[in-house]
């Protein structure tokens, strides 16, 4: 697998069926090894590892229904009471991040009403923090850690 810009994680892989799959610690199972899910799986390892975030606290391709659509969020991250905080939406390294990245996430959000939003690709990473009061966004410069994540919840 290509390399990413995020570090270097230690993976549980192996071949199946002629295929290779990779262990997913949140879902608990292998899944098939495909360029999204290598992202997928090395940015979980991101928030865990160095952002501080409580695996259990992240959820994976969770459904939810937008316009009576079946939709599934790549990765989501809980508060303390259950609610969610931040979607991720992952792309294969190959994908370039464009307008339609962001629409497909925010669309997400019109259910979600998380407060980060965040696209990557592995090789990019953008992070939004939306202000439902004065109807707007803003990028950050980076991901924020499981200690911010849990004052602004508090707020």
């Amino acid at each position: 697998m290509i390399r990413l810009n995020l570090p270097d994680f230690t993976f549980r892989i192996r071949e199946q069926n002629n295929r290779s799959e990779i262990f997913d610690p949140v879902r608990r199972i292998f899944v098939a090894l495909t360029p999204e899910e290598w992202v997928r799986q090395n940015f979980i390892q991101f928030l865990v590892q160095e952002k501080n975030i409580p695996l259990s606290l992240i959820g994976v391709e969770k459904a939810h229904t937008l316009y009576k659509m079946k939709r599934r969020s790549d990765i989501l991250i809980f508060g303390d009471r259950g609610l969610p905080v931040m979607v991720v939406e992952c792309k294969a390294p190959t994908v370039k991040i464009s307008q339609k990245s962001f629409d497909q996430v925010a669309r997400y959000n019109m259910i979600l009403k998380v407060k980060y939003l965040v696209v990557t690709n592995g090789l990019q990473h953008f992070c939004s923090l939306i202000d439902y009061e004065q109807a707007s966004y803003s990028f950050l410069e980076e991901i924020p850690d499981y200690s911010v994540l849990k004052i602004q919840l508090k707020e």
